[in-house]
């Protein structure tokens, strides 16, 4: 246990994922809450917290991130990624799950729903869409390929991640510098996100999405930072213009990192957005 949440790992076909779960385990609507590229199921603690009453909450390490298994391989692509979401709501037996998730998580989360929309009952798909321009993922992959390091000390990763995330509020970067590095045998930290892995999963990012949101038939929210650098205006307002039945949503004061920067808003957009759709996992 970490306070309210119950540390958890399911075997799951060719993978174990790793994750942690809020609200009362084993009974209420599921909500699998999927992260960034590089990051971990923790960066959702405080929407899974205010979610943790009326939800079954599931915060993911995805494939090759956190403590997840990280196979070798080409195996960082839409379907596999996808394919692991399906399998854990399988798994679950508890009905349909609502799936938000940010960034390669709402990549992974349009993909599931497309491709299962019996298991999936609402997507909130939080700073990915198609349409990112490709100087955007350019300028993505070295950033993802500049996290693979040594560092010297937790300071030092502290340091490094405040540098990087300008936005990001201490908290957050805290649960990054705490949940998303381990020692390794001589003393220095190194992300758990595998670096094989995160190359072979920004190249995946490139991969077709469009053909997902056009055909997903379950209530699916979009939403953007107001001042994100990943998806463009352009790039969302292409998006929204493909699906313009689908409603859509902008955070005032977040770039790219809606769900870390903005928590209660993030959370006030998924429980509203569940509550309107009248959506129950049975």
């Amino acid at each position: 246990m970490d306070g309210a949440r119950t540390e958890r790992t399911w075997s799951l076909p060719g993978i174990d994922l790793h994750g942690w779960e809020t609200g009362s385990a084993g009974s209420g609507m599921p909500l699998i809450m999927l992260h960034g590229i590089t990051s971990n199921g923790r960066g959702w603690d405080p929407v899974a917290d205010s979610l943790a009453p009326r939800f079954r909450g599931i915060a993911l390490d995805q494939r090759g991130h956190g403590r997840s298994g990280k196979p070798a391989g080409a195996c960082y692509g839409r379907d596999d990624f996808a394919g692991d979401v399906i399998a854990l709501i399988e798994a679950l037996d508890a009905g349909p799950a609502v799936i938000a998730g940010h960034s390669l998580g709402a990549r992974n989360a349009l993909a599931a729903g497309a491709m299962r929309p019996d298991l999936v009952s609402a997507v909130i798909a939080i700073e990915f869409t198609p349409f990112i321009e490709d100087e955007v993922m350019d300028t993505l992959d070295a950033r993802v390929g500049g996290g693979d390091r040594d560092f010297a000390s937790l300071d030092e990763i502290r340091d490094y991640l405040t540098d990087r995330y300008k936005m990001m509020p201490a908290d957050a970067i805290e649960r990054r510098a705490r949940f998303g590095y381990q020692q390794d045998g001589n003393g220095a930290y190194r992300p758990l996100a595998d670096g094989a892995a995160m190359a072979a999963t920004s190249t995946g990012l490139r991969e077709d999405i469009e053909t997902a949101l056009r055909d997903i038939p379950i209530p699916t929210l979009l939403v953007r930072g107001a001042l994100s650098a990943l998806v463009s205006a352009a790039a969302f307002d292409r998006a929204c213009a493909l699906r313009p039945d689908l409603p859509h949503a902008i955070v005032a004061d977040a770039d790219h990192y809606v769900s870390e920067e903005q928590p209660a808003e993030t959370a006030r957009l998924i429980d509203d957005f569940v509550t309107a759709h009248n959506i129950d996992s049975y």
